[in-house]
């Protein structure tokens, strides 16, 4: 669909965040959870550290431990 138009803009992204949960500031506290696994790649799972008790169970990120850098080391 190449004549198809869009209103997406990827430039107003922070703010249309921002619309969506009035609650949640810019910046949050994080914890990190590692889960250590046997027979597969360890998990870790990253959680605001302050979360309304309706969002706890969508506000998380978990990937495959490798997939995450020290910060540090980034800069």
């Amino acid at each position: 669909m190449t004549d198809s138009s869009s209103r997406y803009d990827a430039t107003d992204h922070t703010q249309r965040l921002a619309d969506a949960n009035p609650e949640t500031p810019r910046t949050a506290d994080l914890d990190s959870i590692v889960v250590r696994y046997d027979d597969g790649p360890d998990r870790c799972t990253i959680t605001p550290r302050e979360c309304p008790e309706r969002l706890q169970l969508t506000a998380w990120l978990s990937a495959d431990i490798d997939a995450f850098v020290d910060l540090q080391e980034c800069r």
